[in-house]
């Protein structure tokens, strides 16, 4: 079996393929990808190249596959695992598998598995621990998206809060609390809002930050504060930016201006980090969600509130099994709808430049799907695109844009199955 993937060879060395994957072994399965989210750690590993802590020494001469958020169809399977899976099912891949203690990881530490791909095989290991995972949806993206929301879930349950008189903790977000978002109208940050506004937990206040106010515009339009208010959260979405002291204005939108019990940081910057620290309740819990590239990055921290009023910070990188299962469940059941996180779409022949440029690609997710060849391509220029297609005398991809205008701007600007299925109909295999 042939496949063509996307391989980190060493730092900032990826390249597009086509080799052999060797046949299953009696404990392995043969699966079809088709769906694969760009994820920022994609972009950390490449930089880093082997320093990376999941990434192999031997890159040079045993290049891994990226791509960790992804979504496909099994093949064939091993008969060690026929009594659970089978040809066709739909699947997707909890990646942080723990795996002996390892931070091996899919798409960042295997030969023939990770999400920039057509064909992979899943080793063992993955079905041994439970982390491939049965999908029931109807589109293959909302498959991807499912390990990115898994980590903002995960980040949700692991932030905690003191128990007066005794040594317990109490996990998760306070209920009915002020939080606040910080860095928050990105890609990441709409999924934590969306998470926010309709878990069974939710804060009564949440804050949004950013400095960018065309990002602040288009989760404000997506995440809106009328459904928010339907869900008994008050949202507000501010530039801080423009604030002359954001902290104390901050500060002074919580009740009695005591601060926030949760802030979630997702920008790994220090002066933001220290924003947060300095707007934290008594009992507040500060969530560094962004993972820095820099293994030196730190930031101040108060230490005489640690000691005298309770704040404390915590941090994750990526959610278990059980998180990427809340996820899918709310995504099947329509609670949440990360389709907002989606601005751009491209094809396998997109992937190492998307990857290698992605700090500086405007937009929030960039999704790829792997069957095709398609350069990266922003959802709200797909009717630009078709004109200049059409200008060009390529009446094939003119009409194939139009189409794909006419679906997400029926869906309130969003990528949605109906595109999904047109594209993969209708686009060039790669």
């Amino acid at each position: 079996m042939k496949t063509k993937a996307v391989r980190l060879h060493g730092e900032m060395d990826l390249r597009l393929s086509e080799f052999d994957l060797p046949p299953i072994a009696e404990d392995e399965i043969l699966a079809h990808v088709i769906s694969d989210s760009i994820c920022m750690s994609s972009y950390k590993a490449a930089k880093q190249g082997s320093a990376h802590k999941r990434v192999p020494d031997d890159i040079a001469e045993n290049p891994v596959i990226i791509g960790h958020e992804f979504c496909g169809k099994i093949v064939e399977v091993g008969a060690k695992w026929r009594d659970r899976y089978k040809p066709g099912d739909k699947f997707i891949i909890q990646p942080a598998l723990n795996y002996n203690g390892t931070l091996w990881s899919p798409g960042y530490s295997y030969k023939y598995i990770g999400g920039d791909a057509t064909y992979i095989i899943i080793p063992h290991e993955v079905m041994e621990l439970g982390c491939l995972l049965p999908y029931n949806g109807d589109a293959y993206f909302y498959g991807s998206l499912a390990e990115p929301m898994s980590c903002i879930v995960g980040a949700f349950h692991a932030s905690y809060h003191t128990t007066n008189g005794s040594y317990e903790h109490a996990m998760g977000i306070r209920e009915g609390g002020a939080m606040a978002i910080l860095a928050g109208a990105g890609p990441m940050g709409l999924g934590a809002i969306d998470y926010a506004l309709h878990a069974d937990r939710r804060p009564s206040l949440l804050v949004v930050t950013d400095i960018d106010d065309a990002r602040l515009e288009r989760a404000a339009s997506l995440l809106t504060v009328d459904d928010a208010k339907r869900h008994g959260v008050e949202l507000k979405y501010v530039n801080t930016a423009n604030m002359a002291d954001a902290v104390a204005e901050l500060k002074a939108m919580t009740p009695d201006g005591e601060g926030f019990d949760d802030i979630f940081v997702l920008a790994p910057v220090k002066s933001v980090v220290e924003m947060a620290d300095a707007m934290l309740a008594r009992d507040g819990c500060l969530n560094f969600f962004a993972g820095p590239t820099d293994n030196k990055f730190s930031a101040n921290f108060n230490f005489y509130r640690v000691h005298y009023e309770s704040t404390h910070l915590v941090g994750t990188s990526g959610g278990n099994t059980d998180d990427m299962r809340e996820s899918i469940a709310m995504m099947e059941s329509g609670k949440i709808n990360p389709a907002s996180m989606i601005t751009h779409i491209g094809g396998l022949d997109a992937v190492v430049e998307t990857t290698l440029h992605l700090p500086e690609i405007k937009g929030a997710k960039k999704l790829i799907y792997t069957n095709i060849s398609l350069p990266l391509t922003a959802i709200d220029s797909f009717g630009e695109v078709a004109e200049k297609c059409k200008a060009a005398g390529d009446d094939k991809n003119a009409g194939m844009f139009f189409e794909l205008d006419r679906l997400c701007r029926e869906g309130n600007g969003l990528w949605c199955a109906e595109a999904e299925n047109y594209l993969l109909a209708n686009a060039k295999s790669i």
